[in-house]
């Protein structure tokens, strides 16, 4: 496939981990009121939050995920990858149409009107659109998975997208539980309390793939979320900010993330609307005349 074309598919396929809380908004506009939730901080400045196990926070943490049947939503992006004199900078606009546990469609704008490229996720499909230049793919998760060097599946992409946790270990018996004090916050961890300290610390290097969720200690939504796949060195974090509280749904509206592979990507999203259970169109026709996209074999 061409440079460009590749470069708008990187574009896309990075959003695909774009992971965020995101509220109900009516068609009327609504006042979003930062809320700053109280830490549990005592006033002689010592964090006071009870030790719970890995069971208790992974209940915490499901009982507390973002639920809905239908989601849309739009955001205004700043992405760049890169670095140094290769660094390319871009800035567009995203819409994002989800039913759950079924499809997904991500739209790519131009000045917000102009489609630059879409691509709709099923179970077992992959389906994109290049409307700059006229070309076209439908394939598997094979192909996402190359894309990225990842290993990704529809349940991974929904979790993600939305801020939570299908990515991680299902298996309670491998999570970690840390009462972090000094930061005042919970996290679940595939290490214990000690040896994640140290990777954190750059003392010593994961064994294995480590991932690392950061949970609020008063609302138990995600605010952080790290992963390291050692076998691949790949990096991935994401930040959760300006926490606003819209149709009695608490949500953060800003994400950093940050992903370090073979090249390097930085996005920061900002979400502008939001719609929840409104049932939305999520089709994808491509046009007679478009060129397939020819993947080069490694």
């Amino acid at each position: 496939m061409s440079s460009k074309t590749g470069g708008w598919i990187i574009v896309i396929m990075s959003l695909l981990f774009l992971p965020a809380f995101w509220s109900c908004k009516s068609k009327k506009k609504v006042q979003l009121t930062e809320v700053k939730p109280e830490t549990p901080i005592d006033s002689l400045g010592k964090c006071r939050m009870d030790y719970k196990n890995a069971k208790a926070l992974s209940t915490l943490l499901r009982d507390n995920e973002f639920k809905y049947d239908w989601m849309y939503a739009k955001a205004n992006v700043e992405f760049k990858e890169g670095e140094g004199e290769n660094v390319r900078e871009e800035s567009f606009d995203i819409r994002v149409r989800v039913k759950r546990d079924s499809v997904i469609l991500i739209s790519i704008q131009a000045l917000s009107l102009v489609d630059v490229a879409k691509v709709l996720i099923t179970r077992d499909s992959v389906k994109l659109v290049d409307y700059i230049h006229k070309q076209y793919f439908k394939g598997d998760y094979q192909y996402i998975n190359e894309v990225l060097r990842a290993d990704l599946d529809y349940d991974v992409i929904q979790a993600l997208l939305f801020g939570n946790s299908a990515a991680f270990y299902d298996e309670e018996q491998r999570l970690k539980p840390v009462t972090d004090r000094q930061n005042c916050v919970y996290r679940l961890s595939t290490e214990r309390k000690r040896r994640l300290r140290k990777i954190e610390q750059g003392d010593v290097q994961p064994k294995e793939s480590l991932q690392t969720l950061t949970l609020d200690p008063n609302t138990f939504k995600i605010i952080n979320n790290e992963f390291i796949d050692v076998t691949t060195n790949r990096f991935f974090d994401v930040k959760y900010d300006k926490f606003n509280m819209a149709d009695s749904i608490y949500a953060p509206h800003h994400v950093d993330i940050e992903i370090r592979a073979e090249k390097k990507v930085k996005a920061k999203i900002d979400y502008v609307r939001m719609e929840k259970n409104v049932p939305q169109k999520v089709t994808l026709n491509i046009p007679s005349k478009y060129e397939p996209i020819r993947i080069q074999s490694k």
